[in-house]
């Protein structure tokens, strides 16, 4: 749905179970759309993407990126982005002294509203250019539903050791074209330590490999 509240405990979570399948629980909840994991290099820490809800405009809510922890919820669907109340869907009236987000886990990372966020993964530094460190790379589907079209994209964040967001850059772009149309929507990122990465394409139906320069 775009935004309600689930009738299926098992939706708007990440799910956690034994390695036989059995002891289903909730890990993680309050997550519109996490359909991308992977673990930050050197820890234990799950990152995420999230994608947000549509018909509030072009620039709301924020797209995140949500490191991931037992039993932390993350908002959705009366709060998005660092804690900002969704009082569109959310139209209770709270005492002044009441924040209907408090408790709630604010996002790592806010992304452009309607980017689409799916596969995320970290370089490590081997076999790549001094400098990516831990940075990671994040596939921006695209929007559908923008007046102006936004994603279509390889965005590159650096990052520290600790995992702060240092900078953000383009890595790769060229599949949204001058004229609105659209080539390709970037989908899975696999980054390996020989200087080589993919990124899978369910628009064009292919799988590009790109590798570092010598």
């Amino acid at each position: 749905m775009n935004v309600g509240y689930e009738s299926d405990w098992r939706r708007a979570k990440i799910l956690v179970a034994n390695a036989d399948g059995g002891g289903l629980r909730s890990y993680a909840s309050g997550l519109r759309n996490s359909v991308f994991m992977a673990v930050y290099p050197g820890t234990e820490q799950v990152w995420a993407t999230e994608m947000g809800r549509d018909y509030l405009g072009d620039n709301l809510p924020p797209d995140e990126i949500n490191i991931i922890q037992d039993t932390k919820d993350y908002g959705w669907p009366t709060c998005y982005g660092k804690n900002v109340h969704d009082a569109d869907f959310d139209t209770k009236t709270y005492p002044a002294e009441v924040d209907p987000c408090a408790g709630k886990t604010p996002a790592h990372i806010d992304i452009p509203a309607h980017s689409a966020p799916l596969g995320l993964d970290f370089f490590d530094g081997k076999g790549w250019p001094a400098g990516y460190g831990h940075d990671m790379l994040v596939a921006y589907h695209g929007s559908w539903n923008r007046s102006v079209p936004t994603g279509y994209k390889v965005v590159r964040y650096r990052l520290d050791s600790g995992g702060s967001v240092l900078g953000v850059e383009d890595f790769i772009t060229g599949w949204l074209q001058p004229d609105g149309s659209v080539l390709g929507r970037l989908v899975g990122i696999s980054i390996k330590d020989n200087g080589v990465l993919y990124i899978s394409d369910d628009k064009a139906g292919v799988i590009y490999r790109v590798t570092a320069s010598k």
